[in-house]
């Protein structure tokens, strides 16, 4: 920062709105924001240190000369910095994935003019629809146009000095019905611009229009008696009406907005756009942004817009969007809706967005498994509010059978999943009964005091299965060792899945779908399967070490020294005499024969 005066650069930056460049010492542009007030974004970025991301203090570091540009209104900086980050693609601005090129359907601009489709836009004057996010619905719009409109396919310049002159011959297509032969003039020019203008509204979501249009020519057929001609457009209304039964029809009231929806994380974004024309969804797309700063999701759903609606040719006035836009422009208005149908739209977009966030990260995982890792620790660290990402978690849980053979379990997670090696049983040594509150403070007083032994690195996390009393016999063993501070713990009641922390009265409720109430539901019945486990097995024990004591001639000293080799009744039932002999004297060893009837 010292070879940086950016003080004196703040000077010379008007209070206006308009477009800023931050540059490195090689002359490199490294960043392009925008800001309603240049002068206070840019110097909120030469605030203390420890108030930035890292990401960003790394841009402040290498920031060695600022530059602006002063528009008119936020709406003009807002695309002017979407025009200059897509032609210069700055480091530490944020990446729009989308390295596809979509297809667009065309009418070229000729006589008789042909549509079909392409990934190339020419200015030639030629009308453009698109661009067609699903390739699919592209198609589907193609296939309703050649079964509902005769159009020509051929590339033949159909000039009326040509057609007049005898140039062309019908071919193949205007044999089979696929084309009214206008080359050879079978078919006049008015006629096939009606249909063209026709197509034109079915593209800009007006079918609705011609539905209504081609049932008054089958009216007007009829009323004259020219059935042939009325049932030619028969066939074709009920192609339009199938086709608009398959659209997603929104309300015909609604038209021409665009609504778009964002779902983020740490690392990226998503974003997904709606354009509705005439009561009906007639584009579709979601994007994919990869963070590089701290950016809000106002920030890269504001750039999301200006992408969007450049890349569709967008002329809507409406905008629904999921929460407040700050920018202000008397041509265009951001809608927040609270109900009704353009409530429903926005729903339905965060449906999508969301969805397809799902499936991007599924993927990212599956190829690289420590992503997911990162993504639950980071979810976790926020939902906790942790100081430091929970890399290691300890889930403690008791166990005991009416007050008898209370045992402790304690698992170890590390980046939220299971470490088995590291799972620990405690026999309870210094309880009497059953004293839930006593034998958790003994099992965490022991476990910590060993780890500060032995200088182990103590868990980010510690989670108590039980409620505020756990929890507080948790707290004064840690107290005792003097590391209370040093971790986090929380504990879980088992009804309502209530997280309670250390001398909070009130619980925290996480969503019931969170995978932070996920991993810590996991980590709690992997405690309990373990616990149980253990303690079934001691439980045993003592029941199988009671019945050989009640056998004459067995005492205790000679029970312990049987289960310690035998491991079970069961296997002392079927052991021979040459094996008892191992671990016991000759009357003994007759006298368990006799007692097992051998």
């Amino acid at each position: 920062m010292s070879a940086f005066d950016h003080k004196k650069a703040l000077a010379d930056i008007p209070h206006k709105p308009g477009v800023y460049q931050y540059w490195d010492a090689e002359g490199t542009l490294i960043y392009i924001g925008k800001a309603k007030d240049l002068r206070n974004r840019v110097g909120s970025y030469f605030i203390q240190d420890n108030q930035l991301n890292g990401k960003t203090r790394v841009l402040v570091s290498r920031i060695r000369k600022i530059t602006f540009t002063i528009v008119d209104t936020e709406i003009d900086a807002w695309l002017l910095e979407n025009s200059l980050i897509k032609k210069h693609q700055p480091r530490y601005n944020i990446m729009l994935k989308d390295d596809k090129t979509y297809p667009w359907i065309i009418i070229k601009k000729e006589p008789f003019p042909r549509v079909f489709w392409t990934r190339k836009m020419v200015k030639d004057g030629s009308t453009y629809f698109g661009p067609y996010a699903s390739v699919g619905m592209m198609h589907t719009i193609l296939d309703l146009i050649k079964e509902t409109y005769p159009l020509r396919t051929c590339n033949l310049p159909l000039t009326r000095p040509n057609i007049e002159g005898g140039k062309f011959k019908v071919c193949l297509e205007y044999q089979i019905g696929n084309c009214k032969g206008p080359c050879q003039a079978y078919q006049l020019e008015e006629d096939y611009n009606q249909n063209i203008e026709e197509i034109k509204d079915i593209l800009n979501g007006k079918i609705g229009n011609v539905i209504k249009d081609v049932k008054q020519i089958i009216k007007n057929a009829v009323d004259e008696l020219n059935f042939e001609y009325a049932h030619q457009y028969q066939k074709k209304l009920l192609v339009l009406e199938k086709y608009q039964s398959k659209s997603t029809v929104v309300s015909s009231s609604i038209t021409n907005i665009d609504v778009v929806s964002i779902a983020s994380d740490e690392r990226y974004a998503f974003v997904n756009y709606l354009k509705i024309m005439n009561g009906s969804i007639i584009q579709t797309q979601t994007i994919e942004i990869k963070k590089r700063l701290d950016e809000t999701d106002e920030e890269l759903l504001t750039l999301a817009i200006t992408e969007f609606r450049t890349k569709f040719n967008s002329t809507s006035k409406e905008i629904i969007v999921p929460f407040e836009i700050k920018l202000s422009d008397a041509g265009l208005k951001f809608t927040v809706p609270k109900l009704g149908e353009k409530k429903s739209l926005l729903e339905l977009s965060q449906k999508n967005v969301l969805f397809f966030k799902k499936e991007k990260l599924n993927q990212y995982e599956k190829l690289n498994p420590d992503l997911r890792s990162e993504r639950i620790l980071t979810q976790m660290q926020k939902d906790l509010r942790l100081t430091r990402l929970p890399h290691h978690i300890e889930c403690f849980d008791n166990s005991n059978f009416q007050g008898k053979y209370p045992v402790s379990a304690i698992v170890v997670f590390r980046d939220a999943k299971p470490s088995k090696k590291d799972y620990r049983h405690f026999n309870v040594k210094t309880v009497e009964g059953p004293n839930d509150f006593a034998t958790m403070e003994e099992a965490v007083y022991r476990r910590y005091k060993r780890m500060l032994e032995e200088e182990q690195p103590l868990p980010q996390l510690i989670i108590i299965d039980g409620g505020k009393g756990q929890l507080s016999s948790a707290m004064s063993s840690l107290k005792k060792l003097g590391i209370e501070k040093q971790v986090t713990v929380i504990g879980i009641a088992k009804r309502l899945e209530e997280l309670y922390y250390p001398g909070d009265s009130f619980p925290l409720y996480l969503d019931k779908k969170s995978e932070t109430l996920k991993v810590i539901q996991q980590l709690r019945d992997e405690a309990h399967r373990f616990g149980i486990t253990f303690h079934r097995k001691k439980r045993d024990q003592g029941t199988l070490k009671t019945e050989l004591e009640s056998i004459e001639g067995i005492g205790k000293t000679t029970a312990d020294k049987l289960l310690r080799h035998f491991k079970s009744v069961k296997r002392i039932k079927e052991a021979e005499e040459q094996e008892l002999s191992k671990v016991l004297n000759k009357s003994q060893v007759k006298t368990l024969l006799t007692y097992f009837n051998k």
